[in-house]
Protein backbone atom coordinates (compact mmCIF):
# COMPACT_ATOMS: atom_id res chain seq x y z
CA UNK A 1 0.00 0.00 0.00
CA UNK A 2 2.54 2.64 0.93
CA UNK A 3 4.39 2.47 -2.26
CA UNK A 4 1.32 3.05 -4.33
CA UNK A 5 0.50 6.23 -1.88
CA UNK A 6 4.12 8.08 -3.44
CA UNK A 7 1.99 7.82 -6.96
CA UNK A 8 -0.55 10.29 -6.02
CA UNK A 9 -0.31 13.88 -6.20
CA UNK A 10 2.39 15.42 -3.87
CA UNK A 11 -0.04 17.69 -1.94
CA UNK A 12 -2.56 15.62 -0.80
CA UNK A 13 0.36 12.20 -0.13
CA UNK A 14 0.57 13.44 3.73
CA UNK A 15 -3.04 14.32 4.31
CA UNK A 16 -4.39 11.24 2.24
CA UNK A 17 -1.47 8.89 4.56
CA UNK A 18 -2.40 10.70 7.70
CA UNK A 19 -6.34 10.76 7.49
CA UNK A 20 -5.93 7.08 6.11
CA UNK A 21 -4.24 6.22 9.36
CA UNK A 22 -6.20 7.50 11.75
CA UNK A 23 -9.24 5.52 9.91
CA UNK A 24 -7.74 2.38 10.40
CA UNK A 25 -6.07 3.48 14.20
CA UNK A 26 -9.60 4.02 15.51
CA UNK A 27 -10.75 0.25 13.29
CA UNK A 28 -7.89 -1.28 15.22
CA UNK A 29 -9.12 -0.23 18.68
CA UNK A 30 -9.40 -3.61 21.10
CA UNK A 31 -12.82 -2.23 22.35
CA UNK A 32 -14.95 -3.34 18.66
CA UNK A 33 -13.37 -6.67 19.15
CA UNK A 34 -14.21 -7.45 22.82
CA UNK A 35 -16.89 -5.48 23.56
CA UNK A 36 -18.79 -4.74 20.05
CA UNK A 37 -18.88 -8.18 19.25
CA UNK A 38 -16.76 -7.15 15.98
CA UNK A 39 -14.63 -10.91 14.71
CA UNK A 40 -10.79 -10.40 15.96
CA UNK A 41 -10.11 -12.06 12.01
CA UNK A 42 -9.33 -10.72 8.81
CA UNK A 43 -12.64 -9.90 7.71
CA UNK A 44 -13.87 -8.59 11.49
CA UNK A 45 -10.57 -6.25 10.46
CA UNK A 46 -12.08 -5.17 7.18
CA UNK A 47 -15.76 -4.59 8.36
CA UNK A 48 -14.30 -2.03 11.10
CA UNK A 49 -12.27 -0.29 9.12
CA UNK A 50 -15.09 -0.12 6.46
CA UNK A 51 -17.52 0.93 9.20
CA UNK A 52 -14.98 3.97 9.51
CA UNK A 53 -14.60 4.56 6.36
CA UNK A 54 -18.76 4.78 5.79
CA UNK A 55 -18.48 6.76 8.67
CA UNK A 56 -15.90 9.53 7.05
CA UNK A 57 -17.52 9.59 3.43
CA UNK A 58 -20.52 10.41 5.38
CA UNK A 59 -19.43 13.85 6.69
CA UNK A 60 -17.38 14.35 3.74
CA UNK A 61 -20.01 13.76 1.24
CA UNK A 62 -21.06 17.17 2.32
CA UNK A 63 -17.89 18.99 2.46
CA UNK A 64 -16.31 21.23 0.24
CA UNK A 65 -14.04 20.44 -3.13
CA UNK A 66 -11.05 19.86 -0.85
CA UNK A 67 -12.00 17.14 1.29
CA UNK A 68 -14.09 15.67 -0.87
CA UNK A 69 -10.96 15.00 -3.68
CA UNK A 70 -8.57 13.48 -0.54
CA UNK A 71 -11.84 11.16 0.74
CA UNK A 72 -11.19 9.67 -2.43
CA UNK A 73 -7.87 9.29 -2.51
CA UNK A 74 -8.88 7.52 0.83
CA UNK A 75 -11.25 5.33 -0.69
CA UNK A 76 -8.47 4.88 -3.27
CA UNK A 77 -5.71 3.98 -0.25
CA UNK A 78 -8.40 1.68 0.78
CA UNK A 79 -8.80 -0.84 -2.04
CA UNK A 80 -4.81 -0.76 -2.60
CA UNK A 81 -4.62 -2.00 0.60
CA UNK A 82 -6.68 -4.80 0.12
CA UNK A 83 -5.08 -5.65 -2.87
CA UNK A 84 -1.50 -5.86 -0.89
CA UNK A 85 -2.90 -8.14 1.77
CA UNK A 86 -4.49 -10.12 -0.26
CA UNK A 87 -1.38 -10.71 -2.29
CA UNK A 88 0.76 -11.33 1.18
CA UNK A 89 -1.87 -13.92 2.09
CA UNK A 90 -1.06 -15.54 -0.69
CA UNK A 91 -3.93 -15.13 -3.39
CA UNK A 92 -3.02 -15.90 -6.51
CA UNK A 93 -2.34 -12.65 -9.41
CA UNK A 94 -5.08 -13.95 -11.09
CA UNK A 95 -7.53 -14.41 -8.33
CA UNK A 96 -6.98 -10.69 -7.46
CA UNK A 97 -9.13 -8.67 -9.87
CA UNK A 98 -12.19 -10.67 -9.05
CA UNK A 99 -11.82 -11.08 -5.74
CA UNK A 100 -11.37 -7.16 -5.45
CA UNK A 101 -14.46 -6.67 -7.10
CA UNK A 102 -16.04 -8.87 -4.42
CA UNK A 103 -14.68 -6.50 -2.06
CA UNK A 104 -16.07 -3.09 -3.65
CA UNK A 105 -19.61 -4.80 -4.32
CA UNK A 106 -19.66 -5.15 0.32
CA UNK A 107 -17.41 -2.19 0.83
CA UNK A 108 -20.68 -0.32 -1.06
CA UNK A 109 -23.21 -2.24 -0.66
CA UNK A 110 -22.51 -1.78 3.37
CA UNK A 111 -21.74 1.82 2.71
CA UNK A 112 -25.99 1.96 1.33
CA UNK A 113 -28.05 0.04 3.63
CA UNK A 114 -25.42 1.64 6.89
CA UNK A 115 -26.02 5.44 5.01
CA UNK A 116 -29.58 4.61 4.74
CA UNK A 117 -29.91 3.59 8.12
CA UNK A 118 -27.99 6.35 9.54
CA UNK A 119 -29.83 8.81 7.35
CA UNK A 120 -33.49 7.43 8.47
CA UNK A 121 -32.45 7.19 12.42
CA UNK A 122 -33.89 3.47 11.97
CA UNK A 123 -31.35 1.63 14.99
CA UNK A 124 -32.67 -1.55 14.07
CA UNK A 125 -32.01 -1.45 10.45
CA UNK A 126 -28.64 -0.87 11.33
CA UNK A 127 -28.05 -3.91 14.14
CA UNK A 128 -29.59 -5.84 11.58
CA UNK A 129 -26.83 -4.47 8.88
CA UNK A 130 -24.20 -4.75 11.27
CA UNK A 131 -25.18 -8.91 12.57
CA UNK A 132 -25.99 -9.72 8.97
CA UNK A 133 -22.15 -8.45 7.70
CA UNK A 134 -20.17 -9.09 10.90
CA UNK A 135 -21.31 -12.29 11.54
CA UNK A 136 -23.00 -13.78 8.15
CA UNK A 137 -22.40 -17.24 9.20
CA UNK A 138 -24.12 -17.21 12.37
CA UNK A 139 -27.81 -15.38 11.46
CA UNK A 140 -29.55 -17.01 15.11
CA UNK A 141 -26.44 -16.59 17.17
CA UNK A 142 -24.97 -13.81 16.58
CA UNK A 143 -23.41 -10.94 19.05
CA UNK A 144 -25.78 -8.48 19.55
CA UNK A 145 -24.69 -5.46 17.98
CA UNK A 146 -26.56 -2.80 20.30
CA UNK A 147 -22.98 -1.52 21.03
CA UNK A 148 -21.92 -1.08 17.89
CA UNK A 149 -24.96 0.37 16.30
CA UNK A 150 -24.96 3.11 18.93
CA UNK A 151 -21.31 4.08 18.40
CA UNK A 152 -21.87 4.41 14.67
CA UNK A 153 -24.76 6.59 15.63
CA UNK A 154 -22.98 8.76 18.29
CA UNK A 155 -19.94 8.94 15.80
CA UNK A 156 -21.92 10.23 12.89
CA UNK A 157 -23.17 12.70 15.20
CA UNK A 158 -20.32 14.35 16.62
CA UNK A 159 -18.18 14.07 13.07
CA UNK A 160 -20.91 15.98 11.55
CA UNK A 161 -19.65 19.07 14.11
CA UNK A 162 -16.04 18.52 12.27
CA UNK A 163 -15.23 21.69 10.50
CA UNK A 164 -14.29 21.77 6.38
CA UNK A 165 -10.77 22.65 7.61
CA UNK A 166 -10.11 19.62 9.73
CA UNK A 167 -11.47 17.61 6.80
CA UNK A 168 -9.30 19.23 3.93
CA UNK A 169 -6.69 19.13 6.16
CA UNK A 170 -7.10 14.90 6.81
CA UNK A 171 -7.49 15.79 10.39
CA UNK A 172 -10.93 13.80 11.41
CA UNK A 173 -10.33 11.94 14.51
CA UNK A 174 -12.90 8.98 15.60
CA UNK A 175 -13.91 9.80 19.42
CA UNK A 176 -12.01 7.65 21.46
CA UNK A 177 -13.55 4.32 22.55
CA UNK A 178 -13.87 2.94 25.74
Amino acid sequence: MIWNLFKRNKANQALVESQYERITQSARSPVFYAEMGAPDTVMGRFEMISIHLVLYLRRTGTANEAAQGIAQEIVDAFFEDIDHSMRELGVGDTSVPKRMKKFARMFYGRAKSYGLALAEGDRDALVEALRRNLHPDQPDNAPSMQALSEWMIETARNLEAVSEETLAAGQLAFPETH
